[in-house]
């Protein structure tokens, strides 16, 4: 049997990325959870140029970065696919993937790391990021269609990290009545029995980014 690690910290959500793939596919493999202000020989070996996580090691060799392992399980393991076989579809999901990382979760985190005016001119930006996806899942039950697929990996940390960000921050982005479509995918992705078993807990969660708003609104304060 193929030898397949993940490092990963428990609760960044660019990991959970691979967790759901790998469950999704059934794929076996080891967990090593990270401490990333004491970065273990391992990460340092596995992942040199970034020394960040998630890094998948498969039979001795480390991919890194999240969207690219998401890409290399596909590739590696066909079962339960995670991409059409329609090369415009494959496209889109990639572009979606990347939207998010780009624009979708920058604007949360700038909103989120923010107070007052500031703040709600984040949520605006957010907003308007997401009429996109809102309009993307017209028709659809996920974004990959009738099955979670590459895109909902990568959005899925709207899924329940969002509503983390909403309650440590007092701000509501994704309302029922203003996206009701992303507010459906939001729960029937949830839901799911794999992705709802592998959530971080959370009330760590919750204070986890408590600790993190407060570290960066601090660091912005004038001095």
């Amino acid at each position: 049997m193929a030898e397949v690690k993940l490092l990963r910290t428990w609760s960044s959500p660019f990991p959970l990325r691979i967790v759901w793939a790998l469950k999704l596919k059934d794929v076996q493999y080891d967990t090593i959870f990270e401490d990333l202000s004491n970065k273990s020989p391992l990460l340092l070996q596995y992942n040199p140029v970034h020394k960040k996580v998630p890094v998948l090691v498969h039979n001795g060799k480390s991919v890194a970065e999240s969207l690219v392992i998401l890409e290399y399980i596909e590739e590696t393991w066909k079962q339960n696919p995670l991409l059409s076989e329609d090369p415009h579809e494959r496209a889109a999901a990639r572009f979606w993937a990347k939207f998010n990382d780009e624009k979708v979760l920058p604007s949360y985190w700038e909103a989120f790391n923010s107070e007052g005016k500031e703040q709600e001119e984040g949520i605006v930006k957010a907003k308007e990021n997401l009429k996109y996806l809102e309009e993307e899942l017209k028709g659809k039950k996920f974004f990959g269609g009738e099955h979670i697929g590459f895109a909902d990996i990568a959005l899925g940390w709207l899924a329940e990290i969002e509503n983390v960000f909403g309650e440590v921050a007092s701000m509501k982005v994704i309302a029922e009545d203003e996206f009701p479509l992303l507010s459906e995918w939001k729960r029937t992705f949830a839901d799911a029995p794999i992705i709802k078993e592998n959530w971080p807990p959370r009330d760590k969660l919750v204070t986890k980014y408590q600790a993190f708003r407060e570290a960066n609104l601090l660091n912005k304060a004038p001095k």
